[in-house]
């Protein structure tokens, strides 16, 4: 994501983008805003609309109502799809790959198709391939490759054109987990090249690891923000200090303190914080002055998944 003191550059910005297949309403009012060089991943259940708003995105299907922008360019406007096209890479759900065709060629006949140069086929097909761990690999069928091995050339092919904006459609759904970090890894390495990115998951450890801002949604986008952002959503942060021994005296001079949700149970105490840096240092400060021994201090919070779950939930 672009710096406070750099101009903000929003690559893709949709503004009450609809879509619906007869009665039902695959993606209601989508509103949001991914800046240049950023990774911006959808977390959501199946049938939330994640594919749909992709292959909108992407100009695959057509919008029902609202509007967007990928690069400036508007979809749904026919003289802008194909300058689309040209500035996006997708790696879809189901890969299609020719499977008569080498790993090599593939790539090389995507990077034809958009008007690559030899030499930059050369250059990419070579780097994707080696980055990837299938360079060895690429005198082979596509047909006989793993699925995970199809995976990554379905990547290495959405790449070879060097697109602004990569669309990634569950791309280590089924993986292996050594295939899986192939791939993650591979995506963190584009991110470090500022590539903006937008990533379907339902894997949060991959949106948390991977992503600047998370967006969570159920037809309708109920949530976004970063990762700790959203983890501070459900309970936020809570400190739990355990002490050697627990008396009135200790207590007393901890209610003192004003805190939020101030509990006690056995040797420990707890209560909600904003800024455990602050405020952690005052309440361990009045239990040492009241003559109490602190043995540890720590700050839980919720996790993405309750997060997650807890929208998910409310908004079913």
């Amino acid at each position: 994501m672009a710096t406070s003191n750099q101009e903000i550059i929003e690559l893709i910005d949709t503004d009450s983008l609809t879509k619906k297949f007869g009665d039902l309403t695959a993606v209601d009012n989508l509103t949001l805003h991914v800046d240049d060089g950023e990774v911006f991943g959808f977390l959501g259940p199946n049938g939330a609309g994640k594919t749909t708003t992709i292959r909108m995105l992407c100009c695959l299907i057509s919008k029902t109502s609202g509007n967007a922008t990928i690069g400036g360019y508007e979809i749904g406007k026919k003289a802008d799809s194909l300058k689309i096209r040209k500035i996006i890479g997708l790696v879809p759900d189901n890969v299609g790959l020719t499977e008569h065709m080498t790993a090599y060629d593939n790539l090389d006949f995507y990077g034809k198709i958009f008007d690559c140069t030899d030499a930059e086929r050369k250059a990419n097909i070579k780097r994707f391939l080696d980055m990837l761990g299938l360079w060895e690999k690429r005198n082979v069928l596509a047909g006989a490759f793993s699925k995970g091995m199809k995976q990554k050339l379905a990547v290495a092919r959405a790449l070879i054109h060097d697109p602004q904006i990569l669309f990634l459609d569950e791309p280590t759904a089924n993986l292996d987990p050594e295939s899986a970090k192939t791939v993650r890894d591979f995506i963190l390495e584009l991110k470090k090249e500022k590539k903006t990115i937008f990533l379907n998951t339902h894997n949060l450890y991959e949106a948390q690891r991977i992503c600047d801002r998370i967006g969570i949604l159920n037809t309708q986008l109920r949530a976004t923000g970063t990762p700790a952002d959203l983890e501070q959503k459900v309970r936020g942060r809570k400190t739990v200090i355990t002490l050697a021994q627990i008396n009135n005296k200790i207590l007393s001079a901890v209610k003192k303190l004003s805190l939020k949700n101030l509990t006690s149970e056995g040797n420990q105490v707890s209560f909600d914080v904003t800024d455990p840096d602050k405020e952690n240092g005052a309440v361990v400060e009045a239990i040492v002055l009241a003559g109490g021994h602190v043995n540890t201090v720590n700050v839980v919070g919720s996790t993405l998944e309750d997060v997650y779950l807890q929208i998910v939930r409310e908004s079913a």
